[in-house]
């Protein structure tokens, strides 16, 4: 369990909290509580996600669960510096989608004495590690990875399985879009995929 920095009297440094994990694991959930729980101690926060994030608001982080926080959209990680003046906790999610200077705006902001928290998807669709979060997490301070259910087997799940067959990237969708595998599950179902694409090219050369 991540327990908030005891030390840093002074607010010489701030530091980086990353919460990571598949989708549907409560990444947003989990930031949205700390960043309620800092607001009410009276710290000033601010908000930040993605500009192409407007599946539920576009001034709402909004987690699955519809618990919400006000949020400012941005479309570059650069605007987040413009914009974090005198705060004392920064949250950012969907981290994932911002370029790779997020990884040196969370960095600079906490050189500030911020308090950074940003959440985001450590695996792309195909199970790789996904923009710049090996980066952010390599640099953070605390990272904290949480686990959603596998739909298919009920083990923990940290793979976001797209059931779409569609190639690019990003692909910004919900629970009839994406499902939480586990490792086993995760296998079994690109094996199954690669078998249904071999016997369709195998039709093809046939007729």
């Amino acid at each position: 369990m991540f327990l908030e920095n005891p030390v840093n009297h002074n607010k010489q440094f701030g530091w980086i909290e990353v919460i990571c994990g598949s989708m549907f694991s409560g990444k947003t959930e989990e930031l949205i509580r700390r960043l309620k729980r800092a607001k009410f101690a009276n710290q000033k926060i601010e908000i930040f996600k993605p500009s192409i994030d407007q599946r539920y608001d576009d001034q709402m982080v909004t987690s699955h669960d519809s618990n919400m926080i006000p949020s400012t959209s941005v479309p570059a990680a650069a605007n987040i510096l413009q914009l974090a003046n005198d705060c004392e906790v920064v949250g950012i999610d969907e981290a994932q989608f911002f370029d790779p200077e997020i990884v040196d705006v969370c960095n600079d902001l906490a050189n500030r004495g911020i308090r950074v928290i940003a959440a985001g998807l450590d695996m792309d669709y195909k199970g790789n590690p996904f923009g710049p979060m090996p980066a952010l997490m390599a640099t953070a301070e605390f990272v904290t990875k949480v686990h959603a259910v596998c739909t298919q087997t009920g083990n923990l799940a940290h793979y976001s399985h797209r059931k779409l067959d569609q190639k690019g990237l990003v692909v910004l969708g919900e629970r009839e879009d994406y499902e939480p595998l586990s490792r086993g599950a995760f296998q079994k179902t690109l094996k199954k995929g690669k078998a249904n694409k071999g016997s369709l090219k195998n039709k093809k050369n046939s007729s």
